[in-house]
């Protein structure tokens, strides 16, 4: 699936409350449908789902009131639809009191919709016969097609066919409803197309012109599929056109999947289809409902690829014995057989089974030489902690002078950023960061009987850093977050245990869905002698989730990394430093980061690099080697090369010389910005997830940041970019009076912390 056909979660009220932080472009579509256009509809509806089946955003149903029977036929061939009533009254007016015409009037009510960026009106009686992309790229003006033939309105005013409508926000306003309502009041408009032209006119304004519907255009009437529809029998005509939509080749919506898979599943038994949707519930984090769903069906023997969705949907709820067992068998089949032996590598390394992970990685790559996933079992397998790397590696401590530490610890060709935070958190409280006074837990891993009389014997318990409160990079039943700690093995912890820097990193459009997760924070904080999460934004964002009495204990702790000038031993500020410019960029969840905008990130980010690069050398930072692909998109589409640091190859000590040696950093990922901040660097924030515009709201510089989907990302880029090379001391001495601050909160909790342990 591409990046731009890829589209965000279902909307709410959080969704757009993150949306605001990032600047992610909401897009959704309209239609006024009554009676007499129901069946037309009903017709655009399955044309767009089979025409369109990577992109499902809301869609919100005008009308001035449907009967149950309706909106139910409605419901079953569009999930997230919105119903939005319409002010009957105020259409009636503009219809000159004939209610046979309120329903021209009624796409005009579309723009008193004030929750999304762009919206789509279609008539419904239009059919979709192409991709929308073009349509759903669009960012600028209002778009909509002229009369086919050139006609034209009264007084001069180009005629526009208003059965398309690409409305963008910044005619989504009250003043500009007011326009249009002035308008249709003179009498003189034969329907809303006719009002928005004369609008459009008198204020010198001209849509962007799109074909006209009709050859070539993805949009053509529709009476054919109207009268199908009409006739089509209801449920049973949805089976037919399940089925139909089933057969389409190629990536399609996890929503559009699981709403019209789910019931054929039910009536079919169909299993292949049962595993394309369990998988795709497992991508939304829907584990328990991909569990239900494979479960419920018998499953034979030798078909593997079931199996192995099952089995990893098992592993996700940490149900291990039965999900080894259904791998087990999925690996009898050679196409599969290196794919569920990496699974169960990832399985019994999470168990503490290391000898039977490195079997069955070395069995995965014995099928395939070339599996990547086996391969990283094995470099999993050969982590290097904190203060391990040399030649002669550094024996533990006695364990009564040692804190035990749960942090997700990165290998090397994983994130960079990753890697770089438990030794920072380590720092926070001891200079030495090797096992002499730590005992490493891997967050990922089964914390279990064993694992808790290490850590009970030791002087106290660490949890942090990094986003751990997030519920897709290693899921797991037990706690519903990334630490995989069952609820009575943390209560008989006897050590005190303290949560240091973590963050809450859940996506726009992204959630728990498991009040599994819930509980297990509220038992955490409980139990937790001092819960410091690293941003306001977090704080708010757990603070959601508990009771009254249990809020106030969750505190502020800036990530050790946005102080590491302060924590390193010997550090020095750099007496001089490179003339470069380091870009990030993240690809992880890109469908969430960019939304149909990724297009026009790369094309404005070609332009802004192309212009920094007047003034300094950019350089591309590439924390995993996902994040290489920038370099090659902007060299593939824009003819823009850059040099590729591999950040994902380099030790915490390189990877800290590279960002203070450098003059400013433009970056996506959470560490790309606040690391080198933590150096004295000046940076400037690609945002594209809700932590990143935390942390700038912490430093009080929200203008370090902007959106990936900023219409003027380019000039605006450059703008601020090139005033920070123009005056770096003064963007450095900024940088470090920012830090102040939170040297002094990071101070002061080290003081509570070090009478805790």
């Amino acid at each position: 699936m591409s990046t731009a056909d890829q589209s965000p979660a279902p909307a709410g009220t959080a969704d757009a409350a993150t949306a605001a932080l990032t600047g992610r472009r909401r897009v959704a579509f309209a239609t006024y449908v009554d009676g007499p256009r129901l069946p037309g509809f009903l017709a655009l509806l399955r044309s767009l789902a089979l025409s369109n089946p990577t992109v499902c955003e809301d869609y919100l149903v005008l009308h001035d009131g449907l009967p149950d029977a309706a909106v139910e036929r409605i419901r079953a061939l569009r999930p997230r639809t919105v119903l939005r009533p319409v002010d009957t009254e105020r259409l009636l007016a503009h219809a000159g009191g004939d209610p046979a015409r309120v329903a021209r009037f009624a796409p005009l009510e579309a723009f008193r919709i004030r929750e999304y960026g762009t919206l789509l009106v279609l008539d419904a009686e239009l059919t979709v016969r192409g991709r929308l992309t073009r349509l759903l790229r669009l960012r600028d003006g209002l778009a909509a097609p002229s009369v086919p033939g050139g006609g034209g309105g009264a007084d001069g005013v180009p005629a526009l066919d208003g059965r398309l409508l690409v409305v963008q926000q910044d005619h989504l306003t009250d003043d500009f409803c007011a326009r249009l309502d002035a308008e249709a009041r003179t009498g003189t408009a034969r329907d809303g197309a006719d009002v928005l032209a004369a609008v459009l006119h008198a204020r010198g304004g001209k849509p962007v012109q799109l074909d006209a519907i009709g050859a070539g255009s993805p949009l053509a009437p529709a009476q054919a599929e109207a009268e199908a529809a009409d006739a089509d029998g209801g449920a049973d005509g949805d089976a037919a056109f399940h089925a139909e939509f089933l057969a389409l080749p190629g990536a399609v919506h996890h929503d559009l999947l699981a709403h019209f898979g789910l019931p054929h599943v039910a009536r079919t038994g169909d299993l292949a289809t049962a595993r394309r949707v369990a998988a795709a519930q497992i991508e939304a984090g829907e584990y328990q409902e991909a569990v239900d769903l494979l479960s419920a069906l018998p499953v034979p023997l030798d078909d593997a690829w079931p199996h192995e969705v099952l089995g990893l949907a098992l592993t996700s709820v940490s149900r291990y014995d039965e999900a080894q067992a259904h791998l087990l068998l999925a690996t009898a089949d050679p196409g599969r057989a290196a794919s569920a032996f990496s699974r169960l590598a990832q399985l019994t390394w999470v168990r503490g089974e290391d000898a039977e992970s490195r079997r069955y990685a070395l069995a995965g790559l014995s099928v395939d030489p070339t599996h990547t996933p086996s391969r990283n079992a094995l470099l999993r397998l050969d982590l290097d902690l904190p203060g391990t790397r040399g030649p002669e590696p550094v024996r533990e401590g006695p364990a009564r002078k040692q804190l035990a530490h749960v942090a997700f610890y990165m290998p090397m060709r994983g994130n960079a950023g990753d890697r770089v935070l438990p030794e920072s958190v380590r720092l926070a409280f001891d200079p030495e960061t090797g096992p002499r006074n730590w005992h490493s837990v891997h967050a990922h891993r089964l914390f279990d009987e064993a694992a808790l009389r290490q850590v009970n014997a030791r002087r106290g318990v660490v949890v942090g850093g990094g986003g751990l409160f997030l519920p897709d990079t290693a899921p797991n039943g037990n706690s519903a977050w990334q630490w995989n700690v069952p609820d009575d093995l943390l209560e008989r912890i006897t050590v005190p245990l303290a949560v240091y820097a973590v963050g809450f990193n859940t996506f726009d459009g992204q959630s728990y869905r498991q009040e599994r997760f819930a509980t297990a924070v509220r038992k955490l904080v409980e139990k937790s002698a001092f819960f410091g999460l690293r941003n306001h934004g977090s704080i708010a964002q757990v603070r959601r989730l508990l009771p009254p009495g249990l809020q106030d204990r969750v505190r502020y702790q800036p990530c050790p990394t946005t102080v590491t000038r302060h924590l390193v031993p010997g550090w020095r500020d750099p007496a001089e430093r490179e003339d470069t410019v380091l870009l990030n960029a993240a690809y992880d969840r890109s469908g969430m980061r960019f939304g149909h905008d990724y297009g026009h990130f790369l094309a404005q980010l070609a332009e802004a690099v192309r212009r920094i690069g007047r003034h300094a050398e950019v350089r591309c930072a590439a924390h995993t080697p996902e994040d290489d692909r920038i370099a090659v998109d902007l060299r593939r589409d824009h003819g823009v090369s850059l040099p590729v640091i591999p950040m994902y190859d380099y030790g915490t000590a390189e990877i800290l010389d590279v960002y203070a040696r450098t003059r400013l950093v433009i970056g996506m990922r959470g560490h790309a910005g606040m690391i080198p901040f933590g150096c004295g660097t000046p940076i400037i924030s690609l945002v594209s997830h809700p932590k990143m515009a935390y942390f700038l709201a912490d430093v009080d510089r929200a203008e370090w940041g902007v959106s990936v989907h900023e219409r003027h990302l380019a000039d605006i880029l450059t703008e601020r970019a090139v005033a920070v090379l123009d005056d770096h001391p003064a963007a450095v001495a900024d940088v470090l009076g920012r830090q102040d601050e939170l040297w002094r909160v990071t101070r002061e909790n080290a003081a509570e912390l070090s009478r805790l342990f």
